[in-house]
C-alpha cells in the first residue's frame, strides 16, 4: 500500500498504523477506537469525525495494570 492514502483532504485519521485490537477493552492499541469507529471512519461527516477525535484523548485502549502472571495463575488454580 502507499502513503498516498494516508494524505486525502480532509480531517486525519487518528490511525498511527499500529492496528492492534486488545481482547478486553476491544479498541485498538493504536488509536483507541473500536473496530466499529475504525470502519464507520470513511463514510462519517467532518463533524462526527471532529467529535470522535475529541473523545479519544479521555479513552484507555489497554488497561495499565498487569494481569498478574505467574503469581496470580498459581493463585487461581489453588482456588
Amino acid at each position: 500500500m502507499t502513503q498516498e492514502v494516508w494524505k486525502r483532504d480532509e480531517i486525519q485519521s487518528p490511525c498511527v498504523q499500529i492496528c492492534v485490537i486488545h481482547p478486553e477493552t476491544r479498541l485498538c492499541t493504536g488509536c483507541a477506537r473500536s473496530i466499529d469507529e475504525i470502519t464507520r471512519w470513511s463514510k462519517m461527516s467532518d463533524d462526527e469525525r471532529l467529535a470522535l477525535l475529541a473523545e479519544l484523548p479521555k479513552r484507555e485502549a489497554a488497561p495499565k495494570t498487569r494481569r498478574g502472571g505467574r503469581a496470580a495463575k498459581r493463585g487461581r488454580k489453588a482456588q
